[in-house]
């Protein structure tokens, strides 16, 4: 169609040739300026993942340990996690995180709950031996820290205990604990039981003391242990006299022959002259009015004196 034809088309025609050419223009500009947007994406796309991949590759790198980390230090941190840890601990209650510190492997610290679930009880060390996969290396090196509970300990122990206590309460009245080396007790007032403490003497000597004390009325001097036969000597050490003011004292102007001559220090002979003395001289002021008597020589008069009033 030549130019000029245009003008001689009808004008609806021409509208119409002009609204598809309008819209083809419009097309076009749309095309292009769309076309232009995606090559800069695509380009703005590419540059970033081709700076990225660099990136990506230093990530890939260092991405196996954490940033200021290397991978020995790595290592050794996973090396701690697993490392054994020593501690008392009870293998009837003790859980499942304390195992693995202790560290078992979690198979064998299966292997212990199923034992528990079964009933099993570690009542000693050796039992925790037979624990099945534990090692004598293992078992050696847990073996010290192992502690086992009294509550769950064999019933038949604590019977048995109950008889070693009254065994060692009967022994201790039949061979009572002696006195170490620098203790005494009081001769004056020990009974029996107290005085076969002393090392050196039973119950046949803790008897002749009591006896010789209750015949004296009662002791001024540990040297009078010396007076009974066969007394031995090494006891005396273990012995003392806190005070002498119980000595029971026999007034010398009331008493009668025979109950002067009850006293050891006295015998017939002697409580008769007393007697004697006091119907020809009146009574006794003190013990020297005998010292010219033949029967009171000066070492009679020495062991009277404590035991003597007038």
């Amino acid at each position: 169609m030549k130019p000029t034809s245009f003008f001689y088309l009808h004008r609806s025609d021409r509208r119409i040739l002009l609204t598809f050419l309008l819209v083809a223009v419009l097309l076009l500009c749309l095309l292009f300026v769309t076309g232009e947007s995606d090559e800069g994406g695509a380009v703005a796309e590419a540059a970033p993942s081709q700076t990225a991949a660099p990136h990506a590759a230093d990530e890939r790198k260092d991405g196996a340990f954490p940033q200021n980390t290397s991978p020995s230090s790595s290592t050794s941190s996973q090396t701690e996690v697993y490392r054994a840890e020593r501690f008392p601990f009870d293998p009837n209650t003790a859980d499942s995180i304390q195992l693995r510190r202790l560290g078992l492997q979690p198979w064998q610290v299966r292997n212990i709950y199923k034992y528990r679930a079964a009933g099993g009880i570690y009542r000693t060390k050796t039992d925790f031996a037979r624990t099945y996969g534990l090692t004598q290396k293992e078992y050696r090196e847990l073996e010290p820290y192992i502690q086992i509970s009294s509550d769950y300990q064999p019933a038949a122990l604590l019977v048995q205990e109950k008889k070693n206590e009254k065994r060692d309460s009967r022994d201790t009245l039949l061979f009572p604990k002696k006195l170490m080396p620098g203790q005494t007790i009081d001769l004056a007032a020990a009974d029996t039981s107290l005085l076969k403490r002393v090392p050196g003497i039973g119950s046949h000597y803790a008897r002749k003391i009591v006896f010789y004390r209750e015949q004296l009325g009662g002791y001024a001097s540990v040297e009078q242990l010396d007076e009974i036969d066969g007394f031995p000597l090494q006891a005396k050490r273990y012995l003392r006299i806190d005070s002498a003011a119980g000595v029971r004292r026999m007034n010398l102007n009331r008493l009668g022959v025979n109950e002067l001559r009850r006293h050891p220090y006295l015998n017939y002979y002697q409580a008769r002259a007393i007697v004697d003395y006091r119907r020809t001289h009146g009574r006794l002021k003190s013990l020297s009015d005998l010292r010219l008597l033949r029967d009171f020589p000066p070492e009679v008069m020495r062991k009277l004196e404590p035991y003597v009033e007038f």
